[in-house]
């Protein structure tokens, strides 16, 4: 339980008793489960604006509620994207684009990539929720957390000296890596096959951004994770979003069996 104190001091703001991992690594394997439960305040507050207030105005509740993740992760993936967008946006060798994420100013490019990275998030939750699929997102919070233990465990950390994402990477074991995704997917199976064709994708993503990574800065750093989490986010919302209610319709297993092809299972309804 050290392991997940120490991920959720890491990744959020939620404060939690007790002593953290002597070794950091440890704490991947907790990472998914860090986003369900992200995820489950999100929808819990969703449900409770679409409920209780006003569902005729999605549009705030989507600002209120893309406000409120930003608090809970205290922008730590955004500062992150934000570093990763100055450094392309600035310069072109390994040594430089590095040098540029560790400065703490927010360039031109960065701001640029903020501001469209919340313009797409407000967009799509805006969209699940007026469609009753806001339940999405929180599946999706739990692939994106895992995709940057994919990285983690698959890349060399870039810099020669240590920063934020060295002492996870350090002593990492393959056992810490699988059971994170395996967590990862018993999660994705309770959503039936939508959730697990949202998480190969999560992993086709994360797949492009490695070779980007890799080529374009030589490893992994602590900016780029976060810029993996937002990228892995913004592209499955979207995906969801643009199906919409057709999301609900197939999420779960009944809609698979020969007896109910027809009947569509919901996990939640608005």
């Amino acid at each position: 339980m050290r392991g997940f104190i120490t991920a959720m001091r890491t990744l959020t703001i939620i404060p939690l008793p007790g002593k953290e991992g002597q070794r950091f690594s440890v704490s991947m394997v907790w990472f998914p489960m860090v986003g369900l439960i992200l995820g489950l305040i999100i929808y819990g507050l969703g449900l409770l604006w679409v409920t209780l207030l006003s569902i005729d105005w999605t549009w705030g509740g989507a600002a209120v509620l893309l406000i409120v993740q930003v608090i809970l992760t205290r922008g730590l993936h955004l500062d992150g994207l934000a570093d990763w967008a100055d450094a392309l946006g600035v310069q072109r060798e390994k040594a430089s684009r590095l040098a540029v994420m560790k400065d703490p100013r927010v360039g031109a490019f960065g701001v640029l990539a903020l501001i469209a990275v919340f313009l797409a998030k407000w967009v799509a939750f805006e969209r699940l929720l007026s469609t009753n699929a806001f339940i999405w997102v929180m599946f999706i919070m739990i692939i994106s957390r895992d995709m940057m233990v994919l990285l983690m465990t698959t890349l060399p950390y870039a810099r020669s000296e240590e920063g934020m994402a060295s002492p996870f990477i350090k002593d990492i074991s393959p056992g810490q890596k699988i059971w994170a995704h395996i967590i990862c997917l018993i999660l994705c199976l309770f959503a039936g096959p939508p959730g697990l064709v949202l998480y190969g994708l999560g992993w086709i993503i994360t797949g492009f951004l490695r070779s980007s990574f890799k080529h374009g800065f030589g490893g992994i750093t602590g900016d780029l994770l976060g810029t993996t989490n937002e990228i892995v986010e913004v592209i499955l919302l979207w995906i969801c979003a643009i199906h919409g209610q057709f999301m609900m319709a197939y999420t779960g297993w009944g809609w698979v069996s020969m007896d109910n092809y027809l009947y569509p299972i919901y996990l939640h309804s608005f």
